[in-house]
Formats: C-alpha cells, sequence, structure tokens
C-alpha cells in the first residue's frame, strides 16, 4: 500500500529542518527532500530530527522519507514546501515540473517578489499539465537554526504570516489545507501584494552596500541596523520605501509602508524611520553580516528589488533610487543583477496591462500580447 504523504520538504537547510521536525512531532506524515546526500546523510541514518525551541514541541520528529530523489519525494505528497532561497526557486520549478500531479499545492517559503509568477511560468516551459496550486508566503513563518547534522532550534513562530495563491481565488483552499498545521497564515490578497509587501528588499541590500565599508573592515562586528541605519542612511531607505509603494500603487494595490510594518511587527513607531528603527528593541545586538558575499544582496536584490524596480519601469513609476542601489550591487559583485534578476520580461508578463496583469494574479487567466 503506497503512502499518502501530507507534506513533502524541499531543502533541509535551516529553515527547512525546523519546518519538517516540527510538522513531524505535531503527527503529520513527511517526506524531506535535499539536492545533496551530505546534508542529509545523518539525518537519514537517524531517520528523523532532534527539535527544541519556543513555543514548539520538543523531542524527536520521525520522517517517513529522507530522499535526494525529487520524484520520491514528491510523489505521493498533498502538499509540497519550498524551503529554499529564492534563486533555487526557477531550478526546483524544473526539477518538479515532471512529477507533479493534478491537486498538489506547492508553497514558497517565502516567495520574496514574483516567486509564484516565475514558478508557474517555468511550469508551462516545461510543458507541465498537472491542475497544481502555487502559493507563495509573503515571510518565512520560523525564525530558526540548525544546532548540528541532525538537531535544529526554533527561536520563534510568527503568529500571522499573509499567503496568496496563483490565482488568488485559490488561496482558501490551500489556507484550508495547511489549516490544521499552520493556523498562523491568512488570506495576503494575490501575489503582487505578497510580494510587494517584501520588506528585505528595501532594508537588506541598501544597508549592506551603504555600509560595505564598515561589513568588510570589521567583518560585520558592529550592530547591523542601529549602529548602520545612520539619518543619512535612513533617508536613503525612505526613498526605496516611497518607491515600492508607489509601484504597488500603480498596480492598483495598497502596501504596507515601512514605518506601517514596523508598527505592525514589532508595536514599535516612531517620526520617521532611523527613529522607528532606534526605538525597536528587537534590532539591538544584530550583528551586521560578516561579508559582502551575503544573501542579503546575491538574493534580495536579483529576486526582490530588480523584479520591483522592473514592474515600476514598465508601468510608469520612477525608480532612480533602486535602480541605483542595484547597479551599486552589480559594481560590488561584478555581476549582473539585472540580467539574472526577475524582470517582466523574464517573468512572461512584459505584454500586459495593469488590468490583464491583475487579471492572471487573481484569476490565472493569462492573455499576453507578444
Amino acid at each position: 500500500m503506497t503512502q499518502s504523504i501530507q507534506f513533502a520538504i524541499i531543502g533541509a537547510g535551516h529553515g527547512g529542518k525546523a519546518m519538517a521536525a516540527h510538522l513531524a512531532l505535531m503527527g503529520f506524515d513527511v517526506a524531506l527532500y535535499n539536492r545533496s546526500l551530505q546534508r542529509i546523510a545523518a539525518i537519514q541514518e537517524l531517520g528523523g530530527i532532534d527539535l527544541d525551541g519556543e513555543g514548539v514541541p520538543h523531542g524527536f520528529g520521525k520522517l517517513a522519507i529522507i530522499t535526494t530523489d525529487i520524484a520520491q519525494a514528491v510523489q505521493h505528497a498533498k502538499t509540497i514546501m519550498v524551503v529554499l532561497p529564492s534563486s533555487a526557486h526557477a531550478e526546483i520549478a524544473e526539477s518538479l515540473a515532471p512529477h507533479l500531479q493534478d491537486g498538489q499545492i506547492i508553497v514558497l517559503h517565502p516567495g520574496r517578489t514574483c516567486g509564484a509568477i516565475e514558478f508557474a511560468g517555468i511550469l508551462r516551459q516545461q510543458n507541465c499539465q498537472a491542475d497544481v496550486t502555487i502559493s507563495e508566503a509573503e515571510t518565512f513563518l520560523y525564525a530558526s537554526r540548525t544546532d548540528g547534522p541532525v538537531q535544529a532550534h526554533i527561536f520563534r513562530v510568527k503568529e500571522a504570516v499573509p499567503l496568496a495563491a496563483l490565482p488568488a481565488k485559490r488561496t482558501p483552499q490551500v489556507l484550508a489545507a495547511i489549516r490544521e498545521a499552520y493556523p498562523q497564515y491568512i488570506d495576503g490578497g494575490n501575489v503582487l501584494q505578497t510580494g510587494l509587501n517584501n520588506m528585505g528588499a528595501i532594508f537588506h541590500p541598501a544597508l549592506s552596500l551603504l555600509n560595505s565599508g564598515w561589513i568588510e573592515s570589521t567583518h560585520g562586528d558592529y550592530q547591523f541596523y542601529i549602529d548602520g541605519v545612520t539619518p543619512s542612511v535612513a533617508h536613503v531607505l525612505e526613498a526605496l520605501d516611497r518607491e515600492r509603494v508607489t509601484v504597488a500603487a500603480a498596480l492598483g494595490i495598497r502596501a504596507r509602508t515601512a514605518l506601517e510594518w514596523i508598527n505592525l511587527a514589532y508595536d514599535t513607531s516612531g517620526e520617521d524611520l532611523h527613529e522607528a528603527i532606534h526605538n525597536q528593541p528587537g534590532y539591538y545586538g544584530i550583528k551586521a553580516p560578516p561579508t559582502l558575499n551575503h544573501r542579503y544582496i546575491f538574493e534580495d536584490v536579483p529576486m526582490s528589488l530588480v523584479p520591483i524596480a522592473s514592474l515600476g519601469q514598465r508601468y510608469g513609476v520612477s525608480v532612480r533610487g533602486m535602480d541605483a542601489i542595484i547597479r551599486l550591487a552589480c559594481i560590488t559583485h561584478r555581476t549582473d543583477y539585472w540580467r539574472r534578476g526577475r524582470t517582466v520580461d523574464k517573468l512572461g508578463i512584459q505584454g500586459l496591462s495593469v488590468s490583464e496583469l491583475t487579471q492572471y494574479v487573481n484569476t490565472g487567466i493569462l492573455n499576453p500580447h507578444q
């Protein structure tokens, strides 16, 4: 008799291990996939992962399947949780395409910006005929880390995380499918809304690049937000935030401002971003990245900042601040992040009007003119 798997976790990093162990300890049948054997060999040998942390059950989470074969991981899975950097989404979509089946749900944790749109486009390119529902979370549910080869630690589980399906009319179906495990997920509107409320796009790349001398000379030995966000740096962050909110408005979306987000997430306020950040106790003690070769640039620029700026350019919004930060990242890393990133051309939505793009994300009907 074939075993039905409730959740297949794609990726055995900090987040994937924490999610797999937590789901297993909640009583669900879980498959864990990782591309390289090295990261899961000890888990295979033991048969699961030890979990501890705040607000979660402690103990040994026994996994049903632990594998480097993606087909084995997902063939009997109802819900596929992709817990990888967003720069890996395209490759995973290609790998999954031949193995997906009607009725399966895919959740990107998180999608960053336009993750679900990119994923759906690649499944179309691969001629995947399965009727699957792709969805994305606005941010990752857990703050977690790996304590050893078979250990995971969860610092915190967020209380509410917006999630949206592509198309949005399927969001209730996704929320219902995962509610027993994760009542924390709430309706995030549509995938443009979750993607344009991506605060990492505003905070991470600019804050890293504008403090690049300090990061390289101290190897990150300073407080990233408290020391790094000076009044002038905060002015740049505010300009980027205004551009993001304006791009969202051009698409008919009321995005949260960074000030509103800080107030919502941390119950902290201030006259401006500089004051609000320094009023937030949780930012004290957070060190800067030890190097500029960090996901705050190599992931957040192409997968978050580029798609927002590209949408702005396509729909007539000035995004000169974002373009400046993207170009600074290109020079610093000697990499063309515009070419590598999620542009509207690469996403296959460059021919859509605002109303057609809105129709696509809400209903799934795609009418490109190119």
